[in-house]
């Protein structure tokens, strides 16, 4: 494989010294960028774009040829492993994403399984291979996939919700039913990641987008265990080379320390929380990530530096930072508010690395 040019990122999330933070931005290929709006207008819809790895290629690199950021992240989508078990995701106009057979019935549950990653998930197997080719050494490409529960919450409900009273329900009357989700959702997962860091992925991101919905008792139980079940089946290091893992709880502030036990490498955090704060809880344990409120770039250059500078003096001296927003990137930012986020970053870091 070739070297990298630029490993920035990859040393923040295993706290190794660095010259400068390293930023990329959650959802930076999306529908922000007019070029993505354009390979999409061809590919004919969200879904089709995800599955042809020509495409998602093309639009995983658009980003990076805007900007100088410091990595690259796989254009998929979280759901895709149960759109592979079948459950038949599609997506509504403005509606986000649904499936046709969402979990209704016990023995539903009961016959779902894993999903093989080679065969069933293919495409996207195949995009990360092409991506990290195309790439050819000039930052890391980060893998993702959604947590169990995230997917188990998409998976009952038949898509996104805003008070997940199906998944609950189930959680407090039939908990069995829902810890068999969320294992054969666990064991999706890490082998899905697996694959992934296989055909060239070179870090991991599990996005718990919905875990900030649960109570306390219950986060620790049906959505912490099975991304602790997951660090524990990864593979950490390939061809030599160590694989860092992200661990990102949307709404997670009060569970840093737990999260931080899972053996993950770093977390990353939403905007609600001091990253100051965060790394004093969290101590050497971890590296951090993030966490700009994804509306600050809704204004000018000005502003979005004042407020980086805000995020990296909390953080402070040394490395084990990576700048990100709290939340995906608005398809309502203009670009060149994105561009000045980057450039605020990397220039005003630099003081923080001496």
């Amino acid at each position: 494989m070739t070297k990298l040019k630029n490993d920035t990122f990859l040393r923040a999330l295993l706290r190794q010294p660095t010259e400068y933070t390293p930023i990329w931005m959650m959802r930076q290929a999306g529908r922000y960028l007019p070029e993505y709006n354009k390979t999409r207008e061809r590919a004919g819809d969200f879904l089709s774009l995800c599955k042809n790895p020509d495409l998602a290629t093309e639009v995983t690199l658009q980003p990076l040829a805007r900007f100088p950021l410091d990595a690259a992240i796989l254009f998929s989508d979280i759901l895709t492993i149960p759109d592979a078990m079948g459950l038949g995701l599609y997506f509504s106009q403005g509606e986000g994403p649904k499936f046709e057979r969402p979990l209704r019935n016990e023995w539903e549950i009961r016959d779902l399984t894993v999903p093989d990653p080679g065969t069933h998930l293919r495409y996207v197997i195949d995009a990360v291979t092409q991506i990290r080719k195309a790439l050819d050494g000039s930052v890391p490409l980060i893998g993702f996939s959604g947590s169990p529960w995230t997917l188990a919450c998409y998976m009952v409900e038949g898509g996104s919700s805003s008070d997940f009273s199906l998944i609950k329900t189930m959680l407090y009357s039939r908990p069995e039913l829902l810890h068999h989700i969320l294992d054969v959702n666990a064991r999706s997962v890490t082998s899905y990641l697996n694959a992934q860091i296989e055909a060239g992925a070179q870090a991991v991101m599990i996005f718990d987008s919905w875990g900030g919905a649960l109570a306390h008792a219950a986060y620790h139980e049906f959505s912490l265990a099975y991304m602790k079940q997951i660090m524990d089946g990864l593979i950490r290091e390939h061809n030599g080379v160590k694989i860092p893992c992200v661990v990102f709880t949307k709404g997670g502030g009060l569970w840093l320390e737990s999260i931080a036990d899972t053996g993950c490498d770093a977390i990353g955090l939403d905007w609600t929380v001091d990253i100051g704060e965060a790394r004093r809880r969290v101590g050497n344990r971890v590296a951090l990530q993030g966490n700009l409120d994804p509306n600050v770039l809704f204004s000018n250059p000005e502003v979005i530096r004042a407020e980086t500078g805000k995020i990296l003096a909390s953080y402070g001296a040394g490395s084990g930072h990576v700048f990100n927003l709290g939340h995906g990137i608005s398809q309502f930012t203009l670009p060149e508010n994105a561009a000045a986020l980057v450039d605020a970053v990397h220039e005003q870091s630099r003081q923080y690395h001496k």
